[in-house]
Protein backbone atom coordinates (compact mmCIF):
# COMPACT_ATOMS: atom_id res chain seq x y z
CA UNK A 1 0.00 0.00 0.00
CA UNK A 2 1.20 3.52 -0.81
CA UNK A 3 2.59 5.19 2.33
CA UNK A 4 0.36 8.24 1.93
CA UNK A 5 -2.74 6.03 1.63
CA UNK A 6 -1.60 3.96 4.60
CA UNK A 7 -1.15 7.07 6.75
CA UNK A 8 -4.57 8.36 5.72
CA UNK A 9 -6.18 5.02 6.56
CA UNK A 10 -4.57 5.01 10.01
CA UNK A 11 -5.78 8.55 10.64
CA UNK A 12 -9.33 7.62 9.65
CA UNK A 13 -9.22 4.54 11.89
CA UNK A 14 -8.04 6.61 14.87
CA UNK A 15 -10.79 9.17 14.26
CA UNK A 16 -13.40 6.41 14.08
CA UNK A 17 -12.19 4.87 17.33
CA UNK A 18 -12.31 8.26 19.06
CA UNK A 19 -15.86 8.86 17.82
CA UNK A 20 -17.00 5.42 19.00
CA UNK A 21 -15.54 6.09 22.43
CA UNK A 22 -17.29 9.45 22.51
CA UNK A 23 -20.66 7.94 21.61
CA UNK A 24 -20.23 5.17 24.17
CA UNK A 25 -19.43 7.67 26.92
CA UNK A 26 -22.32 9.97 26.06
CA UNK A 27 -24.80 7.09 25.95
CA UNK A 28 -23.70 4.84 28.80
CA UNK A 29 -26.29 6.12 31.29
CA UNK A 30 -29.28 5.47 29.05
CA UNK A 31 -31.52 2.66 30.18
CA UNK A 32 -32.27 -0.61 28.36
CA UNK A 33 -35.61 -0.96 26.54
CA UNK A 34 -38.68 -0.77 28.72
CA UNK A 35 -39.57 -4.13 30.25
CA UNK A 36 -35.95 -5.28 30.43
CA UNK A 37 -34.98 -5.59 34.07
CA UNK A 38 -31.44 -4.80 35.16
CA UNK A 39 -29.58 -7.26 37.34
CA UNK A 40 -28.51 -5.96 40.77
CA UNK A 41 -25.36 -3.86 40.53
CA UNK A 42 -23.48 -6.03 43.00
CA UNK A 43 -23.82 -9.17 40.89
CA UNK A 44 -24.35 -8.03 37.29
CA UNK A 45 -21.46 -8.74 34.89
CA UNK A 46 -19.29 -5.88 33.69
CA UNK A 47 -20.58 -5.73 30.14
CA UNK A 48 -22.54 -3.11 28.18
CA UNK A 49 -26.30 -3.16 28.47
CA UNK A 50 -28.58 -2.67 25.47
CA UNK A 51 -28.89 0.99 24.59
CA UNK A 52 -32.07 2.67 23.55
CA UNK A 53 -32.81 5.88 21.73
CA UNK A 54 -34.30 8.18 24.37
CA UNK A 55 -37.66 9.83 23.72
CA UNK A 56 -37.65 13.55 23.03
CA UNK A 57 -38.62 14.28 26.63
CA UNK A 58 -35.34 12.73 27.82
CA UNK A 59 -32.94 14.37 25.38
CA UNK A 60 -30.61 16.79 27.16
CA UNK A 61 -30.92 20.30 25.78
CA UNK A 62 -27.79 21.22 23.85
CA UNK A 63 -27.88 24.96 24.42
CA UNK A 64 -26.89 26.28 27.86
CA UNK A 65 -29.87 26.44 30.21
CA UNK A 66 -30.39 27.33 33.85
CA UNK A 67 -29.00 23.86 34.57
CA UNK A 68 -25.73 24.37 32.67
CA UNK A 69 -25.18 28.14 32.65
CA UNK A 70 -22.15 29.17 34.70
CA UNK A 71 -22.96 29.89 38.33
CA UNK A 72 -21.52 33.02 39.95
CA UNK A 73 -18.67 32.74 42.41
CA UNK A 74 -19.77 32.56 46.06
CA UNK A 75 -20.15 35.79 47.97
CA UNK A 76 -20.90 36.54 51.61
CA UNK A 77 -20.96 33.99 54.44
CA UNK A 78 -20.46 30.36 53.48
CA UNK A 79 -22.91 27.76 54.72
CA UNK A 80 -21.71 24.51 56.22
CA UNK A 81 -22.56 21.15 54.67
CA UNK A 82 -25.03 20.59 57.51
CA UNK A 83 -26.79 23.85 56.66
CA UNK A 84 -26.92 22.98 52.96
CA UNK A 85 -28.37 19.56 53.77
CA UNK A 86 -30.90 21.08 56.17
CA UNK A 87 -32.02 23.47 53.42
CA UNK A 88 -32.38 20.52 51.03
CA UNK A 89 -34.60 18.80 53.60
CA UNK A 90 -37.03 16.15 52.38
CA UNK A 91 -36.83 17.66 48.92
CA UNK A 92 -39.83 17.65 46.54
CA UNK A 93 -38.52 20.34 44.18
CA UNK A 94 -38.57 18.12 41.08
CA UNK A 95 -40.39 14.92 40.01
CA UNK A 96 -37.42 12.69 40.88
CA UNK A 97 -38.49 12.68 44.53
CA UNK A 98 -41.53 10.53 43.69
CA UNK A 99 -39.44 7.48 42.82
CA UNK A 100 -36.60 7.67 45.30
CA UNK A 101 -35.92 5.60 48.38
CA UNK A 102 -33.33 7.94 49.90
CA UNK A 103 -31.82 11.31 49.11
CA UNK A 104 -28.13 10.85 48.29
CA UNK A 105 -26.57 14.08 49.53
CA UNK A 106 -22.84 13.38 49.55
CA UNK A 107 -20.10 11.64 51.49
CA UNK A 108 -16.59 12.31 52.67
CA UNK A 109 -14.33 14.85 54.30
CA UNK A 110 -16.04 18.26 54.73
CA UNK A 111 -12.58 19.87 54.44
CA UNK A 112 -11.44 17.79 51.46
CA UNK A 113 -8.80 19.19 49.14
CA UNK A 114 -10.08 16.95 46.32
CA UNK A 115 -13.76 16.59 45.36
CA UNK A 116 -15.45 14.22 42.89
CA UNK A 117 -18.72 15.12 41.16
CA UNK A 118 -20.76 12.48 39.35
CA UNK A 119 -24.10 12.44 37.57
CA UNK A 120 -26.69 10.93 39.90
CA UNK A 121 -27.43 8.02 42.24
CA UNK A 122 -27.86 4.49 40.94
CA UNK A 123 -29.77 1.59 42.44
CA UNK A 124 -27.44 0.83 45.33
CA UNK A 125 -26.92 4.51 46.09
CA UNK A 126 -30.67 5.05 46.23
CA UNK A 127 -31.05 2.15 48.66
CA UNK A 128 -28.19 3.14 50.95
CA UNK A 129 -28.29 6.93 50.72
CA UNK A 130 -24.59 7.17 49.85
CA UNK A 131 -22.91 8.14 46.56
CA UNK A 132 -20.86 5.70 44.49
CA UNK A 133 -21.40 2.47 46.43
CA UNK A 134 -22.49 0.24 43.52
CA UNK A 135 -20.21 -1.37 40.96
CA UNK A 136 -19.07 1.96 39.55
CA UNK A 137 -18.50 3.16 43.10
CA UNK A 138 -16.35 0.15 43.91
CA UNK A 139 -14.18 0.98 40.92
CA UNK A 140 -13.97 4.63 41.96
CA UNK A 141 -12.91 3.56 45.44
CA UNK A 142 -10.16 1.38 43.95
CA UNK A 143 -9.03 4.28 41.78
CA UNK A 144 -8.79 6.54 44.85
CA UNK A 145 -7.31 4.11 47.36
CA UNK A 146 -5.23 1.69 45.27
CA UNK A 147 -4.37 4.21 42.56
CA UNK A 148 -3.95 7.55 44.34
CA UNK A 149 -2.95 5.89 47.64
CA UNK A 150 -5.29 8.03 49.73
CA UNK A 151 -8.34 6.98 51.77
CA UNK A 152 -11.72 7.45 50.12
CA UNK A 153 -12.80 9.19 53.34
CA UNK A 154 -10.21 11.94 52.70
CA UNK A 155 -12.03 13.19 49.59
CA UNK A 156 -15.62 14.38 49.14
CA UNK A 157 -18.00 12.75 46.65
CA UNK A 158 -21.31 14.17 45.42
CA UNK A 159 -23.60 14.06 42.42
CA UNK A 160 -25.28 16.64 40.22
CA UNK A 161 -28.72 15.39 41.31
CA UNK A 162 -29.48 13.91 44.71
CA UNK A 163 -32.30 11.50 43.71
CA UNK A 164 -32.06 8.54 41.36
CA UNK A 165 -33.45 9.15 37.85
CA UNK A 166 -35.75 6.36 36.61
CA UNK A 167 -33.78 3.47 35.08
CA UNK A 168 -30.58 5.45 35.66
CA UNK A 169 -31.32 7.74 32.73
CA UNK A 170 -29.49 11.03 32.29
CA UNK A 171 -31.03 13.76 34.50
CA UNK A 172 -33.22 16.23 32.62
CA UNK A 173 -32.28 19.92 32.54
CA UNK A 174 -35.13 20.88 34.90
CA UNK A 175 -34.00 18.22 37.40
CA UNK A 176 -30.42 19.44 37.25
CA UNK A 177 -31.55 23.05 37.69
CA UNK A 178 -33.65 22.14 40.74
CA UNK A 179 -30.65 20.48 42.41
CA UNK A 180 -27.96 22.88 41.31
CA UNK A 181 -28.02 25.15 44.35
CA UNK A 182 -27.23 22.17 46.58
CA UNK A 183 -24.19 21.07 44.59
CA UNK A 184 -23.02 24.70 44.56
CA UNK A 185 -23.64 24.82 48.30
CA UNK A 186 -21.51 21.71 48.82
CA UNK A 187 -18.69 23.13 46.69
CA UNK A 188 -18.85 26.47 48.52
CA UNK A 189 -18.84 24.77 51.93
CA UNK A 190 -15.89 22.51 51.13
CA UNK A 191 -13.90 24.84 48.86
CA UNK A 192 -11.75 22.00 47.49
CA UNK A 193 -8.51 22.82 45.73
CA UNK A 194 -9.50 20.66 42.75
CA UNK A 195 -12.64 18.98 41.42
CA UNK A 196 -12.78 15.83 39.28
CA UNK A 197 -15.86 15.85 37.02
CA UNK A 198 -16.87 12.25 36.31
CA UNK A 199 -18.46 11.91 32.88
CA UNK A 200 -20.32 14.09 30.44
CA UNK A 201 -23.32 15.34 32.50
CA UNK A 202 -21.23 16.51 35.45
CA UNK A 203 -18.65 18.06 33.15
CA UNK A 204 -21.29 19.84 31.08
CA UNK A 205 -22.81 21.35 34.21
CA UNK A 206 -19.52 22.56 35.67
CA UNK A 207 -18.22 23.90 32.36
CA UNK A 208 -21.50 25.67 31.57
CA UNK A 209 -21.99 24.12 28.15
CA UNK A 210 -22.77 20.80 26.50
CA UNK A 211 -19.47 19.01 25.97
CA UNK A 212 -17.94 15.88 24.50
CA UNK A 213 -16.12 14.18 27.35
CA UNK A 214 -13.57 12.64 24.98
CA UNK A 215 -12.57 16.11 23.82
CA UNK A 216 -12.34 17.88 27.17
CA UNK A 217 -11.04 15.15 29.48
CA UNK A 218 -7.50 15.60 30.63
CA UNK A 219 -7.61 19.40 30.29
CA UNK A 220 -7.98 21.90 33.12
CA UNK A 221 -11.05 24.11 33.42
CA UNK A 222 -12.48 26.35 36.12
CA UNK A 223 -15.66 26.43 38.18
CA UNK A 224 -16.28 29.25 40.63
CA UNK A 225 -12.54 29.76 40.94
CA UNK A 226 -11.75 26.06 41.50
CA UNK A 227 -9.73 23.99 38.96
CA UNK A 228 -11.80 21.24 37.32
CA UNK A 229 -10.41 18.09 35.70
CA UNK A 230 -12.95 16.21 33.52
CA UNK A 231 -12.45 12.47 33.10
CA UNK A 232 -14.40 9.35 32.18
CA UNK A 233 -17.09 8.10 34.55
CA UNK A 234 -16.27 4.80 36.29
CA UNK A 235 -19.37 3.27 34.70
CA UNK A 236 -17.85 3.98 31.29
CA UNK A 237 -14.65 2.23 32.35
CA UNK A 238 -16.67 -0.83 33.37
CA UNK A 239 -17.97 -0.95 29.81
CA UNK A 240 -14.75 0.05 28.06
CA UNK A 241 -12.13 -1.39 30.40
CA UNK A 242 -9.17 -1.04 28.06
CA UNK A 243 -5.54 -0.33 28.99
CA UNK A 244 -5.75 2.98 27.13
CA UNK A 245 -8.86 4.19 28.97
CA UNK A 246 -7.38 3.14 32.31
CA UNK A 247 -4.18 5.00 31.50
CA UNK A 248 -6.07 8.17 30.57
CA UNK A 249 -8.14 8.16 33.75
CA UNK A 250 -5.06 7.45 35.87
CA UNK A 251 -3.30 10.44 34.33
CA UNK A 252 -6.34 12.65 34.99
CA UNK A 253 -6.67 11.57 38.63
CA UNK A 254 -2.95 11.90 39.28
CA UNK A 255 -2.98 15.43 37.86
CA UNK A 256 -6.01 16.32 40.01
CA UNK A 257 -4.37 14.99 43.17
CA UNK A 258 -1.18 16.90 42.47
CA UNK A 259 -3.18 20.08 41.85
CA UNK A 260 -5.09 19.61 45.11
CA UNK A 261 -1.81 19.27 47.01
CA UNK A 262 -0.13 22.26 45.40
CA UNK A 263 0.44 25.28 47.61
CA UNK A 264 -2.06 28.09 47.15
Amino acid sequence: MDRALEAEAKALLQAARARLAELAEEDFAWAPPRGAERAPEATSPARPEPLRTPPASEVVTRAPTAATAPSPAPTGERRTLEQVQAHLGDCTRCPLHAGRNKIVFGDGNPSAELMFVGEGPGEQEDLRGLPFVGRAGELLTQMIEAGLKIPRASVYIANVVKCRPPNNRTPLPAEVAACREFLDGQIDAIRPRAIVALGKPATSLLLGRDVSITRVRGTWHDYRGIPVMPTFHPAFLLRQYTPENRRLVWEDLKAALERSKASV
